[in-house]
Protein backbone atom coordinates (compact mmCIF):
# COMPACT_ATOMS: atom_id res chain seq x y z
CA UNK A 1 0.00 0.00 0.00
CA UNK A 2 1.42 3.62 -1.00
CA UNK A 3 0.12 7.30 -0.14
CA UNK A 4 -3.44 7.31 0.61
CA UNK A 5 -4.51 3.48 -1.23
CA UNK A 6 -6.55 1.31 0.10
CA UNK A 7 -6.36 -1.99 0.25
CA UNK A 8 -9.43 -4.43 0.73
CA UNK A 9 -8.73 -7.20 3.27
CA UNK A 10 -10.03 -10.44 2.49
CA UNK A 11 -10.08 -14.13 4.00
CA UNK A 12 -12.25 -17.38 4.21
CA UNK A 13 -11.77 -17.44 7.64
CA UNK A 14 -14.76 -14.92 8.71
CA UNK A 15 -17.74 -14.50 7.32
CA UNK A 16 -17.44 -13.12 3.07
CA UNK A 17 -19.21 -9.97 2.91
CA UNK A 18 -22.90 -10.62 1.79
CA UNK A 19 -23.24 -6.76 -0.03
CA UNK A 20 -20.93 -4.07 -1.51
CA UNK A 21 -18.77 -4.07 1.35
CA UNK A 22 -15.14 -5.19 2.19
CA UNK A 23 -14.45 -7.22 5.61
CA UNK A 24 -11.99 -4.91 6.22
CA UNK A 25 -9.94 -1.64 4.79
CA UNK A 26 -6.38 -1.00 5.62
CA UNK A 27 -5.94 3.17 4.78
CA UNK A 28 -2.35 3.97 5.86
CA UNK A 29 -1.65 2.52 9.05
CA UNK A 30 -5.39 2.07 10.42
CA UNK A 31 -7.53 -1.29 9.98
CA UNK A 32 -11.33 -0.36 9.59
CA UNK A 33 -13.27 -3.73 10.26
CA UNK A 34 -16.53 -3.73 8.52
CA UNK A 35 -19.37 -4.92 11.47
CA UNK A 36 -19.35 -8.72 12.63
CA UNK A 37 -22.59 -10.60 13.19
CA UNK A 38 -22.10 -14.21 14.57
CA UNK A 39 -21.99 -15.94 11.58
CA UNK A 40 -20.01 -19.35 11.44
CA UNK A 41 -17.59 -18.72 8.19
CA UNK A 42 -18.20 -22.34 7.55
CA UNK A 43 -22.09 -22.33 7.39
CA UNK A 44 -23.18 -18.79 7.08
CA UNK A 45 -25.14 -19.33 9.90
CA UNK A 46 -25.85 -17.15 13.55
CA UNK A 47 -23.62 -19.11 15.80
CA UNK A 48 -25.09 -19.60 19.59
CA UNK A 49 -28.09 -19.22 21.19
CA UNK A 50 -27.34 -16.31 23.66
CA UNK A 51 -25.31 -12.88 23.88
CA UNK A 52 -22.06 -14.15 25.56
CA UNK A 53 -21.62 -16.97 22.95
CA UNK A 54 -22.59 -14.66 19.91
CA UNK A 55 -20.14 -12.21 21.28
CA UNK A 56 -17.25 -14.74 21.35
CA UNK A 57 -18.13 -15.74 17.80
CA UNK A 58 -18.01 -12.25 16.86
CA UNK A 59 -14.92 -11.51 18.37
CA UNK A 60 -13.29 -14.83 16.83
CA UNK A 61 -14.13 -13.47 13.44
CA UNK A 62 -12.65 -9.96 13.96
CA UNK A 63 -9.70 -11.75 15.27
CA UNK A 64 -9.60 -13.76 12.02
CA UNK A 65 -9.56 -10.66 9.66
CA UNK A 66 -7.00 -9.22 11.65
CA UNK A 67 -4.61 -11.91 11.34
CA UNK A 68 -4.97 -11.96 8.00
CA UNK A 69 -3.65 -8.82 7.84
CA UNK A 70 -0.40 -9.88 10.30
CA UNK A 71 -2.03 -8.35 13.45
CA UNK A 72 -4.47 -9.21 15.86
CA UNK A 73 -7.14 -7.89 18.59
CA UNK A 74 -4.27 -6.24 20.56
CA UNK A 75 -4.08 -3.44 17.78
CA UNK A 76 -7.85 -2.82 18.07
CA UNK A 77 -7.74 1.10 19.46
CA UNK A 78 -11.90 1.57 19.24
CA UNK A 79 -15.20 -0.56 18.84
CA UNK A 80 -18.85 -0.05 18.26
CA UNK A 81 -20.84 -2.31 19.95
CA UNK A 82 -24.13 -2.94 18.92
CA UNK A 83 -26.68 -5.03 21.11
CA UNK A 84 -30.42 -6.06 20.13
CA UNK A 85 -31.31 -5.28 23.95
CA UNK A 86 -29.67 -3.37 26.51
CA UNK A 87 -30.19 -5.78 29.32
CA UNK A 88 -27.36 -8.04 27.52
CA UNK A 89 -24.89 -5.58 28.19
CA UNK A 90 -23.15 -7.29 31.17
CA UNK A 91 -23.45 -10.64 29.66
CA UNK A 92 -21.44 -9.38 26.58
CA UNK A 93 -18.93 -7.27 28.17
CA UNK A 94 -18.04 -10.51 30.24
CA UNK A 95 -16.99 -11.98 27.06
CA UNK A 96 -15.32 -9.06 25.35
CA UNK A 97 -13.22 -8.06 28.50
CA UNK A 98 -11.70 -11.19 27.88
CA UNK A 99 -10.30 -10.82 24.78
CA UNK A 100 -9.41 -7.34 25.81
CA UNK A 101 -8.12 -7.87 29.04
CA UNK A 102 -4.31 -6.05 29.23
CA UNK A 103 -5.16 -2.55 27.13
CA UNK A 104 -8.95 -2.08 26.17
CA UNK A 105 -10.00 -0.50 23.43
CA UNK A 106 -12.02 2.91 22.97
CA UNK A 107 -15.77 1.97 22.67
CA UNK A 108 -19.12 2.71 22.39
CA UNK A 109 -22.25 0.74 22.99
CA UNK A 110 -25.60 1.26 21.66
CA UNK A 111 -29.06 -0.71 21.59
CA UNK A 112 -30.74 -1.35 18.41
CA UNK A 113 -33.91 -2.18 17.31
CA UNK A 114 -32.71 -5.11 15.24
CA UNK A 115 -29.79 -6.54 13.51
CA UNK A 116 -29.20 -8.81 10.13
CA UNK A 117 -30.65 -12.47 10.42
CA UNK A 118 -32.06 -11.54 14.27
CA UNK A 119 -28.28 -11.35 15.66
CA UNK A 120 -28.21 -10.34 19.30
CA UNK A 121 -25.29 -8.21 18.81
CA UNK A 122 -22.48 -6.82 16.22
CA UNK A 123 -19.32 -5.15 16.81
CA UNK A 124 -16.94 -3.31 14.46
CA UNK A 125 -13.57 -1.86 14.88
CA UNK A 126 -10.65 0.32 13.90
CA UNK A 127 -7.29 -1.02 14.53
CA UNK A 128 -3.64 0.44 14.55
CA UNK A 129 -1.03 -1.16 12.18
CA UNK A 130 2.14 0.42 12.36
CA UNK A 131 3.75 0.53 8.89
CA UNK A 132 6.42 -2.02 9.58
CA UNK A 133 3.52 -4.38 8.96
CA UNK A 134 2.63 -5.39 5.29
CA UNK A 135 -0.07 -7.55 4.19
CA UNK A 136 0.61 -10.74 2.96
CA UNK A 137 2.08 -10.69 -0.82
CA UNK A 138 2.13 -6.83 -1.22
CA UNK A 139 5.29 -5.27 -1.07
CA UNK A 140 5.06 -1.83 0.69
CA UNK A 141 7.92 1.22 0.22
CA UNK A 142 8.37 3.65 3.24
Amino acid sequence: MVGGDKVPIITDKAPAAVGPYSQAIKAGNFIFVSGQIPLDPKTGEVSGADVGAQTERVLQNIAAILDATGGGLYQVVKTTVYLKNIADFEAMNNVYRKHFALVPPARATVEVANLPKSALVEIDCIAFQPSHFTLPGQTVGF
